[in-house]
Formats: structure tokens, sequence, C-alpha cells
């Protein structure tokens, strides 16, 4: 991070902004500290699956509630909450989590970065959730992962991933990873893809101050993945952005 970026967080022409910035951090570590705990108990019986991610959406709703985001979805009737998908967003600021885990109407798990599940107790939780690690700087693992996340998928479970791999460093949407579409490959479910539209403007990537905004998600039309294999999946990436910079647009 910049000098220039960290001393933007000081500015006296903002301090009341500044204000909610620790509030909302103080409330982001004392909710994580509170759910985590919750799910890492809910993990020991069997009601973990439906119970992790209520937990997990009240979590991402206080969130928005303390940063005053407010959040408008669109689409709701594409998708069938009873299916499992692969859903995929587009990645502008550390606030899609909350807004997809809050406001997303199908319940799900994060294909994520495996060093989130080295926090204690939080990658505890995470692994309590059903959440599935991957590392991308051990081919072999990030391969298995993707088989355990496919599998997950045709088990029934609906999973969430940034083809980006990480945020936009301006909020436009930058080159897909392969890895996903695979996995929607071998799964043989349909892609939903899902556009946030106003997250950047909160909290873009390298900035530390949180601005109340409003938050558009965009839910698409399932994009089946018959037809398509290991061979040909540039065509379906290249099917899932447009659909998403259509939605976008729309946002």
């Amino acid at each position: 991070m910049s000098f220039s970026h960290f001393s933007e967080t000081f500015d006296s022409s903002v301090p009341l902004l500044w204000l909610r910035t620790v509030a909302v951090m103080v409330w982001v570590a004392a909710a994580t500290l509170v759910i985590g705990l919750l799910v890492i108990a809910l993990s020991l019986s069997a009601a973990t699956a439906p119970g992790a991610h209520r937990v997990a959406q009240a979590w991402g709703r206080s969130i928005l509630a303390v940063s005053g985001v407010r959040v408008r979805v669109a689409g709701r009737e594409r998708i069938d909450p009873s299916a499992a998908f692969i859903c995929m967003s587009n990645h502008q600021s550390n606030f899609d989590i909350p807004v997809l885990l809050g406001y997303l109407p199908v319940p799900f798990r994060w294909l994520a970065k495996a060093e989130l599940f080295k926090i204690p107790i939080f990658g505890r939780a995470m692994r309590g959730a059903g959440y599935i690690p991957i590392d991308r700087s051990d081919r072999p693992a990030a391969i298995e992962s993707l088989r355990q996340a496919a599998a997950a998928v045709r088990g029934g479970v609906s999973i969430m991933i940034f083809p980006e791999g990480t945020r936009s460093p301006d909020g436009a949407l930058k080159p897909f990873k392969k890895g996903g579409f695979v996995m929607a490959i071998e799964a043989g479910v349909p892609i939903v893809p899902v556009a946030l539209r106003g997250t950047f403007d909160i909290m873009p990537k390298n900035r530390m101050l949180i601005r109340p905004r409003e938050v558009t998600m965009v839910i698409g039309a399932p994009i089946a993945v018959t037809g398509y294999d290991v061979h040909t999946k540039e065509a379906l990436m290249d099917n899932v952005r447009s659909a998403l910079e259509r939605l976008l647009k729309a946002a």
C-alpha cells in the first residue's frame, strides 16, 4: 500500500468516514469471532450446511448495515434455490463477500484461497462450513481441490467463485482463470453469472476508507455447460464473460 493510499484514511476532510471505517473494522472483527465460533459448534452437528449458511448470511448483512451499504437485487426469478449451480461473480472489493453471502438467494459454499484457511478460528469455521481451499501455487493440489468442488456440486451443493481470481484494481472486469470452468464442465451443472456494481466505490483495492454506497446485484440466466469440454473451455469462458459484461451494463 502506498503512502498516498494510507494517508487518504487520515484526511481531515473525511473524519466521519474515518470514524465509520474504524467502527466497521471493530464490528467485523467481533462478528467474525462470534460467527466463527458458532459455525465451529454447528460443524459438530447434522445442521452444519444450512445452519452455517444462515449464520454467514447474518454476518454479511450485519457488516453491510454497519457500513451503510444498501443492496438491490435483480433477477431473483432466474435462479432456483433448490438446484445446484456454479455461481461466478466479478470481484471489485472486499465487500463483494458480505454482499453475496447476505443477498444471493441461494445457499452456497466458497472455493477460496488456501491462505484464508490458515487464519485462526476463521479458517476452522470455513472448513466447518464446507468451504473448499484451493492453493494455486501447488498445481496438483489445486486440481484436486477442483475435483472435490465438482463432486460437491454433483452432490447438490452450489459453489461460488470469482473467475478473475482476485479483486480488480480499477473495477474493470479482468481476465478469467481457467480452473473454475474446468470444474463446471466436470460437474456438468450450469454456471450462473452474478454481476455486482457499486462495491468498488465502497472500498477499492489497496484503500482503507469505507464509503456508504448502494450496490446492485444482477443475477443472470444459467449458462449450460453441455457441449463444452476441456478443449473448448475458452469458448465457455467467453460466453460467461459476455454475460457478465451485459449484466454489468444493465446494473
